[in-house]
């Protein structure tokens, strides 16, 4: 079996790549177009594996995409290649709006056109897993979880293009029968994350006895999935996701902000004592602009129809972390000097 990854040198792509290949003996080509937050490094296990394949490619050229699907045949395909950072999405819209529509659009039409010209029984075995993000139901107040039938109510332009991606694979699926099958993720975290997001711009930022800024009073709460159970869930989904369904994977671990950045303090605590307790290095900062209130998901229809469970809970799967960044300064170091040293994103007035 041999699986197209779109995305494959970013964060969770990197992971699902990892599993594939390391966990279940499956052939990979990883297409990516290596933005910003895509590292290879991420993917130094596997270079020499005769297994796994590289294509730098853009998912928004349909040639090439055509090219990759000719040449190396795949029996499924997930896609992962999307801009994904919220505070990004609002100083800078556009490449949102180019990768994750535009993009998606271009890979359903390579998927469509390669899919149809397959045996019977390869096309009838073929998935394209669409990976998307529970921000696209936009915010819960105190009570509920996200299923599969709630309505799309997206706050910024990130979960907005991420909805019209999902609208886009569900209609490939239900006009031309494409076997598309779509996820919605609560948020990841985990080694080999791009210092951009909450947890390893805390992470680090603690490392370096710099400010910790938190939004807000830090009340926003997000639902936490560990990034090896993510790919899990979605490697089930090669075998067991019905085309046409939605898929809900959560870590059924609720924090809110400011206690995630308290028990990263406390972690890096015990692991590397400090003078003054790191908790003091929290700062709050002003809110993001349309900052969702809470997220929380429904994971019940993985649980029964894939058999798929997080493993890790939140507070061991935080150790974890924080060890693996503390141990892996060469990954990270590069990337935190040369492309994003944790100044402040997503303010309307920093647009240009």
């Amino acid at each position: 079996m041999r699986v197209l990854v779109t995305g494959g040198a970013g964060f969770i792509g990197s992971a699902v790549c990892r599993r594939l290949v390391q966990t279940h003996g499956v052939a990979v080509v990883n297409v990516d177009k290596l933005t910003y937050a895509a590292n290879l490094r991420s993917l130094d296990l596997l270079a020499q594996d005769p297994a796994y394949a590289f294509e730098r490619v853009d998912i928004c050229d349909r040639a090439a995409l055509d090219r990759i699907f000719t040449t190396y045949e795949p029996d499924a395909t997930i896609h992962l290649a999307a801009e994904s950072h919220v505070d990004r999405s609002i100083t800078g819209p556009a490449a949102f709006i180019n990768t994750n529509i535009v993009g998606t659009y271009n890979l359903l039409e390579a998927a469509r056109k390669y899919w149809g010209r397959l045996a019977p029984e390869r096309r009838s075995r073929f998935r394209l897993i669409h990976v998307s993000t529970d921000e696209v139901y936009g915010s819960l107040g105190a009570m509920g979880l996200f299923c599969e039938e709630t309505p799309y109510r997206p706050s910024s332009p990130y979960s907005a293009s991420k909805a019209a991606s999902d609208h886009l694979a569900l209609a490939w699926f239900k006009t031309y029968g494409v076997p598309v099958v779509i996820s919605n993720c609560s948020n990841n975290y985990g080694p080999y994350q791009f210092p951009e997001k909450l947890i390893p711009l805390m992470i680090l930022n603690a490392i370096e006895g710099k400010p910790l800024p938190v939004y807000g009073n830090g009340s926003n709460v997000r639902d936490w999935l560990y990034v090896d159970d993510h790919a899990e869930g979605l490697i089930a989904l090669l075998a067991r996701g019905r085309p046409g369904e939605k898929y809900n994977f959560g870590g059924d671990s609720e924090r809110s902000n400011l206690d995630v950045v308290e028990l990263i303090c406390d972690a890096l605590d015990e692991m590397v004592p400090a003078r003054t307790g790191r908790r003091s290095l929290i700062t709050f900062v002003k809110d993001r602009p349309g900052h969702d209130l809470r997220y929380a998901i429904d994971a019940s229809k993985a649980h029964r129809e894939l058999g798929w469970k997080p493993s890790r809970t939140f507070e061991k799967g935080i150790r974890e972390t924080v060890r693996w960044y503390l141990d892996s300064r060469t990954w990270w170091e590069a990337p935190r000097v040369s492309i994003y040293g944790g100044a402040r994103l997503g303010l309307p007035e920093l647009q240009q």
